[in-house]
């Protein structure tokens, strides 16, 4: 190597050869500071040419390794799972996407779907869907803010009194400690679909609707324990999604808290202190059952949106009357229904049926919709379903096929056969609960 060399000379003076031999000083506090490194991110097709020749030259030259941990993680195919390749024409440039969907979006969607040992089949609808998800995000923490839920510095979460805000703090402690769990074992995945799922299916869809109610009542107590646990669980949303979508949650985080400290040094929540309480989660939990179990089979049955349903319940236990009792008008609203009877009576013709713990309930639909018409056109569908299903088995059969067909042909199929039972198996759930007029 020749002293003279600006280029190598800058490089190995600030980096892998602090040796006095060279003419360098023995200490070198770039290398104290930095080497070695804690976590090398790479990806598997250069662990022999680039990790493992950093790995040796670390521990001859350095005496030690120059990294703890190698995360390698996925290679980024199209969603036919095969490689971007200009030839091919399937290449997505990130930056026409960032401009389309935003920055945050991009990165989230490459995060959710970095799961370990699997590579990523990219598509633009993904990141679509995380652009949703993001206005979902925005749209709520607007409407808390328009309900004025203000972030409390004293708020206790252990002392929520309702029920629906109980509930919420357990989730979130228990989310908190997932995400947390599954950051330390770089399942990145794992966190942003559990944040995913909670945000938008629990926090959005469920606690937001279940809290219209209390904070357009008259109970001040209740509205003011509600707001507080509204904002402080947004708040807590902001700092676990923040790895994410850096620069959203700093935007709402900026809103929520007024401005007081940027997010990005905010510490990370902790909520291991949080006491759960397992009768409110249970007792909510029967709840979004029920009214889930009551929105599907209007979906399946293509009841009329504006249609009001009748309800009746059998053979219930004492705890899911009471709960029914202590909801009656949110499970009303939430599943859009006129008349709610616990009487025991049997089942009407025309009517579906289902189960919720020990409980029977009916949903009589004679009169709202053509049972005969509804059971027939079911039946339609399973058959053609059924037909399209024997299809890509009778492919996956063929041993010519598979031996012949290249790897990611095979994989559609299977995921097609897949999606097609699992809606075949749902359509013939939906036909057995119609009971016959």
């Amino acid at each position: 190597l020749r002293r003279d060399d600006d280029v190598l000379d800058t490089w190995f003076s600030s980096a892998l050869w602090p040796f006095s031999t060279l003419g360098w000083p023995e200490r070198n506090p770039f290398l104290e500071r930095y080497y070695p490194g804690d976590v090398l991110v790479t990806g598997f097709d250069i662990i022999f040419f680039w990790v493992a020749r950093m790995m040796m030259m670390g521990l001859h030259f350095m005496g030690d390794v120059p990294f703890r941990t190698v995360y390698i993680h996925a290679l980024v195919r199209d969603e036919r799972g095969q490689k971007m390749s200009k030839f091919k024409g399937n290449v997505l440039d990130p930056l026409d996407l960032i401009e389309e969907y935003g920055c945050d979006a991009l990165r989230f969607t490459l995060t959710s779907q970095a799961a370990q040992g699997r590579d990523i089949k990219f598509s633009e609808t993904r990141v679509e869907s995380s652009r949703n998800f993001a206005t979902k995000l925005w749209n709520a923490t607007r409407y808390c803010i328009g309900k004025e839920c203000v972030l409390d510095p004293h708020f206790d979460p252990n002392a929520c009194r309702q029920k629906v805000n109980r509930w919420i703090v357990g989730r979130t402690a228990l989310v908190n400690r997932q995400v947390q769990q599954a950051l330390a074992d770089y399942r990145f995945n794992d966190a942003a679909n559990d944040l995913y799922h909670f945000t938008w299916g629990e926090f959005c869809d469920w606690y937001i609707e279940f809290t219209k109610p209390i904070l357009e009542g008259s109970d001040e107590d209740a509205k003011k324990e509600t707001r507080a646990t509204a904002a402080w669980v947004l708040s807590q949303l902001l700092h676990m999604l923040h790895p994410f979508m850096p620069f959203l949650t700093e935007e709402l985080w900026g809103q929520v808290s007024g401005g007081s400290q940027m997010l990005i040094t905010a510490p990370w929540p902790n909520h291991d202190r949080i006491e759960l309480d397992e009768g409110a989660a249970t007792e909510m939990n029967w709840i979004i059952r029920l009214i889930s179990e009551i929105r599907g089979v209007r979906s399946e049955m293509n009841v009329p949106p504006a249609a009001q349903l009748t309800m009746l319940m059998r053979d219930a236990a004492p705890a899911s009357r009471a709960r029914l009792a202590a909801h009656l008008e949110l499970i009303r609203r939430l599943a859009r229904l006129d008349k709610v009877s616990v009487d025991g009576t049997a089942a009407p013709k025309g009517a579906v049926q289902l189960v919720i713990d020990e409980a029977t309930i009916m949903l009589p639909l004679a009169d709202v919709i053509d049972v005969s018409k509804e059971h027939a056109r079911l039946t339609r569908d399973i058959a053609k379903l059924a037909g399209e299903a024997g299809k890509i088995e009778s492919k996956l059969g063929n041993e010519q096929f598979v031996a012949k067909a290249p790897p990611d042909v095979i994989e559609e199929q299977r995921e097609r056969l897949a999606e097609a039972q699992q809606a075949l198996q749902k359509l013939t759930a939906a036909r057995d609960r119609l009971l016959s007029a």
